[in-house]
């Protein structure tokens, strides 16, 4: 269904595929374990900067990620290893506590770029997703603005979900933020394990 510049079709399935794939109310716990111990200032502004690096890399991709991806012989289950990899080594930290270690403003740094923004947020999945329906659009403006305007959309919702989870805070308080962390490190495990798994089977798959 198309409305002048606008595809409606298109704008629902990327909006509800984005918003299962980057999940925007299942970042909170996550966010809160790393930010959870800051001021409110500083949360507000992990939150921007996720939001912001998750925005730009899924756009970057959707402009150009097909071409980026051919240049670098790079492919979709290289992408879930590398991601799998390095969420692996966040989840660790989260179990472990080591992260309570680490200087804030470098602490900073990485809630913004990894990995909130990256590969938490735009992953492996949310760029795969984008690069397929950039394919599926072919050349139809509709179609073009049905898909950045759901990733505009989804990006929106998760910065109110970031912003305002500082709620949550005030009343779960310190330990709670502890437990948040705990469980936060096994899902994140858990969701490294599956994208390094299907990484092995996209290049079994490609074999």
């Amino acid at each position: 269904m198309t409305v002048d510049y606008l595809d409606i079709t298109v704008f629902a399935t990327a909006l509800i595929t984005l918003f299962v794939i980057i999940d925007p109310p299942g970042t909170i716990p996550l966010f809160l374990s790393l930010t959870g111990r800051k001021s409110v200032a500083a949360r507000a502004k992990a939150a921007w900067q996720a939001t912001l690096v998750s925005l730009v890399v899924i756009s970057v991709f959707a402009v150009a990620g097909q071409a980026i991806l051919s240049y670098l012989g790079i492919g979709i289950p290289a992408l879930q290893g590398a991601g799998g990899l390095l969420l692996l080594l966040v989840a660790l930290d989260l179990l472990t506590g080591r992260e309570s270690a680490q200087p804030e403003a470098a602490e900073e740094v990485n809630v913004a770029l990894v990995p909130l923004g990256t590969p938490l947020l735009a992953g492996p999945g949310a760029i795969a997703a984008t690069i397929v329906f950039v394919r599926q659009a072919e050349g139809q403006l509709p179609a073009y603005t049905a898909l950045a305007l759901a990733i505009v959309t989804v990006h929106v919702v998760l910065l109110l979900c970031l912003r305002y989870s500082g709620a949550i805070i005030r009343v779960i308080k310190e330990s709670g933020i502890t437990l948040v962390a705990k469980i936060a490190g096994l899902l994140v495990a858990a969701i490294a394990v599956q994208l390094i798994a299907d990484a092995v089977r996209g290049f079994i798959d490609a074999a």
